[in-house]
Parts: C-alpha cells; structure tokens; sequence
C-alpha cells in the first residue's frame, strides 16, 4: 500500500498496457470466428467444399436409421429429434397451431438436372393372326403434355420417356358424341383414316366423351390438400406456384364442401382441420402462412392425409387426396414400390389420390404416375398459373368428379381385314386379354365432360408389313358371313362410382367409319392426328416415313383448329414450331474434362453444360 502511494504513477502506466493486451485478444477471437463462418460459406450447391482448412475435423457421426414402414405411418406426425422446428401461425379458427417439423435449408438442384423419367418404349407391332385382340386401360392424365411444354418454352428438347402420346392427344378437348344418360356415361365415336406418316397404312381412331356433371347437382367434396414445404419447394415456380393454385381451387368450393391441409418437409403436421369450403378466409390465411425449407418426408406426409381423409370421410362425397409437390422425396418412406403398396390398399377406402406436379431439375414424373394410377386419381403437371386454372377453374369437374371407374377398352381385329396394328401411346396402360373381364384388376377413371382418345395403326393383307409370315402356322381362317364386313369390334368395360361391377358397351367397326382421305376426315380426328404425330417425332419413334416432320404437323393442326375458346390449340402450333427449332439447332451434349464423347441417351433433356467454374486460388 505504501508502495502504490509512493509510485502513483506505475499504476497509470499498467492499466493502459492490460487494456491493449485484452483488445488484441479479444480481435484474435472475432478474426478466428469470421474465418470459420467464411470456411463454412465457401460451399457450393453440390455440397463440395471449396476452400478446404488444413485440419480435417473427425466425421459427424452416422444419422440414425430410418424408421420402418409401419412407424412411418403410425406416427406420421411426429417430429424428429434435432430438427429445426417452423413456427407455425397462431391459430385461426380451423387453423392448427403449433409447429411442424423441418430440418435446415437443403441445397437447391441448381445445374444438376436429377429428373425422373421411367424408361418406356413404344408398342411394337402386332400381328393379327397370332395376337388379334388388344386390350388397355384408359389414361386422361395431362401431365405430359404440361411438361413437355416447359422443355420446349426453354428452348430445348424433352427427355424421350417424359413424352406419353395419349396424355398429349388427351390433353384437348374433342367434339365427340355426346352420351344420352349417366348410367351410360359415355358414347363411343369411331374414324378410319389413310396415315399421314406411313403410306399404305390406316389410322383408327376411338373416342370417348364422357358425361356432363350439372353443375348445380354435383356432389360435395372432402379434400385433404397435401402440401411439400420442403427446401426443393422454395423456388417462385414450386411452392409460391403452389399457393397461388390452392387460391383457385379454394374459390371453386362452397358451403358443402370440406377441405383440410397437411405440409411435410422433415416430418408432416395439419395445418387446417376440416373447414367449410365457404370459410374462404380461414382457408386462405393457412396457406398463406406457409414457407418452404427442410428435407421431404412423403411418405409420412401421405399417410397423414390419409389419416385425416378418413377421419371425416362422406359417402355421399368425392373423398379426394390432392398432393402438390415436386416428387422429391428423400427422408422416411421414399421407395417406389412401398409407396405404391400403400397407395392401392388406401384406394380400397374410396379415396381417390390426385397429384399436381411442380418445377424442374428434381422433377420425379415416375413418382408422380405410380401414385396417380395406383391411387384412382389424375396427374397433372403445372408449369404456369394459366395451366392451374386450366386445370383446377375452368375443368375442376373432370378433375374432381369421377362418372366411370375402371375403364378398359379391348379392340379385337379381323384377321380377314387387318394384317398388323400397333397401339400409339398407352404404353404403361397395356393389360393382358384376361384382365378386361377381370373386375378386380384396376384401371382408369373418366371424369366429368373428360374425353378419351385412342388411335391404332393398322395394315391391310397384302400390304407393307413389319413382320414375316410364319412358315409353319396356317394362314388366317376367313371369318363367318356374319362378320367379314367388320374390320374389327371394340368393348369398353367400366364401373358406375361406388359399384363393384363392371357394365359393357359393343360396338362393331365397319368400312363405313372410314374417310376417303385425311382432309375429308372429321376435325377432331385431324387434330387428334396432327397431336400424335407431334408425339412420335419427339420420341423418335421407329414407324415414321423420312418425310414426315414438324411441317407435316403443323400444316395438319392449322387446318384443324376449329374452335379454340382458351387458345390452347394456337399455343400447340407454336409448339410444334418450337421443337422443330430446337431439334435444328441442337448442339452435341459436350463431355467432361477427360471423358471421351458419348452419344446423348434417348431418355435425357438436350442440354449445354454451363462452362465450369474458376478454380479457387
């Protein structure tokens, strides 16, 4: 103490001393720290370091496994340990509080093109005499045709197997016979025409105009909306396309209908409880709420909705699941097979499953079609808000309200009159002969004012066939008197909602469904036509003259456009004209530094890679 007074001055000269010494440390921490968080930012999409420290640090341990089937959907609601939890909005009268669970951002696909197509190819022809009897399942899915659009909006091709030529044919409307009553709830129409892009061969044409729900007697809905708010959802044409959609859909409901909404990322939660279609504003204000982030747990978010559909299930009501997502699915239940188990035994429930497909580079279109037509439901794809309200406004009845369940058609042919057919398109709908009877073997529904088309290719005895003919089979036996003037005979089986079993409609195909030429045809088989020549040139399809191309189609749908209230047939046009761009202008695919050059497989997008990017110094 004596000290410190006799030297006041020393004290004064180590305060400032221990002052600097705590400031450098203190800027030595917070420059250890920034260079940390930079390390950490210096990641690109694929997940790949860029600047990598000297110190490796140990691995994070192993996540957990991921838990059974049966525990998926037991508790599909569930969050999982260690996840971000998203904090949902109060709750607002039907609205549920609470949170649901996701986990942190994941990486966007960015230039990584991880579509999903399943590997098809074309039906191949078929003789009569040793195979004359044809049967399939109908399709009126439109997703294809959606999706086909946004590759060639984009300049550039379509993947070969995201091309199915019945849902390009099927996507227009067609003024086929009108049905007379709803326990017939459709009329068949029938056309021949000389083949524009195969001399020698006849085109057969089918259709199918389904009935016309009124409006005023359809019957109310249950809807269960199950919303992906996944990370992959984040982009303005995912989920922000997705609200704005739901927003159509909502203003199509009323005072008899129910409607409730489930979101899963990393786990699935209810945002909405079973809420009058007519509480527009409850509605509106939980799907507004909604963000995108985390990984995507649908298999868990799909047995929810079930769950809940269940829960208030109306047997006077179309019970609906309608999932919007990208497909991306890749926590929980993800596989294929076990996703489609699940979905076919709900079916027996009488819920129907609808899927709405969004965006690109992770779009899984396998995914979407297995449930779709494992789940009694339709599948669309929708690239724009125009083709939402396409698809949810302006033909919400043939998308909602089933009038025909099951539905198979089997054309049986003349051996006398047909020497070869091939079916163009239905190439995933193809059924054995035996299933046509087959009550318990499912097949495709037909919605209300939907129209069904389908188109043979047919060669005549005596002429240019693909097959030989068999040395040591006798030829074909004349048919009976009765009917050697039919060229061949078409069946439909289907089912009435709600029946068990199935009703028959026959009718025999004569020389005179037949035209003298393609331009004395009715408009609807022209355009039909010109939309399934599109289809086989996309493809690449074996069966096609040398000269047949993009003019041809063209040239056909200008003639045969009629009338065109929303402008979608135009838009085909143009369409047309944009893939025979893209094909004329399509560079080689060009490989990787040290790959040698590959040929570009049939199933993938033409694409130019972008240039890679400036190596870190």
């Amino acid at each position: 103490m004596g000290a410190q007074q006799r030297n006041p001055s020393a004290r004064a000269r180590i305060v400032p001393v221990l002052a600097a010494m705590l400031a450098l440390s203190v800027a030595a921490c917070a420059s250890q720290k920034v260079a940390e968080q930079n390390a950490d930012e210096a990641i690109v999409t694929t997940g790949s370091r860029v600047d990598q420290p000297s110190v490796v640090p140990p691995p994070p341990p192993a996540p957990p496994p991921p838990p059974p089937m049966q525990d998926a959907m037991a508790r599909p609601g569930r969050a999982m340990e260690g996840r971000m939890m998203m904090r949902a909005a109060p709750a607002i009268g039907g609205i549920v509080g609470g949170n649901y669970a996701q986990s942190a951002p994941q990486p966007m696909p960015g230039t990584i093109d991880r579509e999903r197509y399943e590997n098809v190819e074309a039906n191949p022809v078929k003789q009569v005499a040793t195979d004359p009897v044809s049967t399939f399942s109908v399709d009126v899915d439109t997703a294809s045709y959606s999706n086909v659009r946004r590759f060639l909006n984009q300049g550039q091709l379509p993947p070969r197997d995201a091309v199915r030529i019945e849902e390009l044919i099927n996507y227009f409307d067609y003024d086929y016979r009108l049905p007379r009553e709803r326990t017939r709830p459709f009329e068949p129409t029938v056309s021949m025409v000389p083949s524009p892009w195969a001399q020698g061969r006849t085109l057969l044409h089918i259709g199918l105009q389904g009935y016309d729900i009124v409006p005023a007697t359809r019957p109310p809905l249950n809807l269960v909306l199950l919303l992906d708010v996944s990370g992959s959802m984040s982009s303005p044409d995912k989920l922000p396309l997705v609200i704005q959609s739901m927003r159509l859909l909502v203003d199509q409901l009323n005072a008899r209908d129910r409607i409730s909404i489930v979101v899963y990322a990393g786990a699935a939660g209810a945002v909405l409880e079973p809420t009058p279609g007519n509480e527009k504003a409850r509605i509106l204000a939980a799907l507004e709420q909604l963000q995108a982030g985390g990984s995507t747990a649908g298999g868990a978010g799909l047995a929810l909705a079930y769950s809940l559909a269940e829960r208030n299930l109306n047997r006077n009501a179309v019970n609906r699941v309608i999932l919007a997502t990208d497909g991306d699915f890749n926590v929980g239940v993800a596989d294929n097979e076990r996703l489609e188990d699940f979905v076919t035994r709900k079916r027996e429930t009488g819920i129907y499953l609808s899927v709405l497909g969004f965006g690109g580079g992770n779009y899984n279109d396998s995914l979407m079609q297995t449930l779709a037509q494992n789940g009694n439901g339709v599948a669309a794809y929708i690239d724009t808000l125009a083709e939402a309200r396409r698809v949810l406004k302006d033909e919400m009845a043939s998308s909602m309200f089933p009038i025909a369940n099951d539905v198979k058609i089997q054309v049986e042919f003349n051996p006398g009159r047909v020497a070869e057919y091939r079916l163009i398109g239905y190439e995933t709908r193809m059924l054995r002969r035996e299933d046509f009877n087959n009550d318990r073997v499912d097949a495709g529904e037909i919605g209300s004012g939907h129209a069904v088309t389908a188109i043979y290719e047919l060669t005549a005895p005596g002429g240019r066939t693909l097959n030989d003919p068999l040395r040591y089979q006798q030829g074909a036996q004349a048919p009976p008197a009765a009917t050697g003037s039919e060229i061949a005979f078409l069946r439909i089986r289907y089912k009435l909602p709600g029946a068990s079993e199935s009703r028959l409609i026959e009718r025999p195909i004569t020389s005179a469904d037949m035209s003298a030429s393609l331009a004395a045809a009715p408009e609807q088989t022209r355009w039909a036509t010109a939309v399934a020549g599109f289809g086989q040139l996309l493809r690449a399809d074996p069966y096609l003259d040398r000269s047949y191309g993009w003019s041809s189609v063209i040239d056909l749908a200008q003639g045969a456009r009629g009338s065109d209230e929303f402008g979608w047939r135009a838009e085909f046009v143009q369409l047309a004209r944009a893939a025979q761009t893209a094909q004329a202008a399509a560079p080689p695919v060009v490989p990787s530094q040290g790959e040698p050059p590959t040929p570009r497989p049939p199933n993938r997008a033409i694409r130019v890679p972008p240039p890679p990017p400036p190596k870190s110094r």
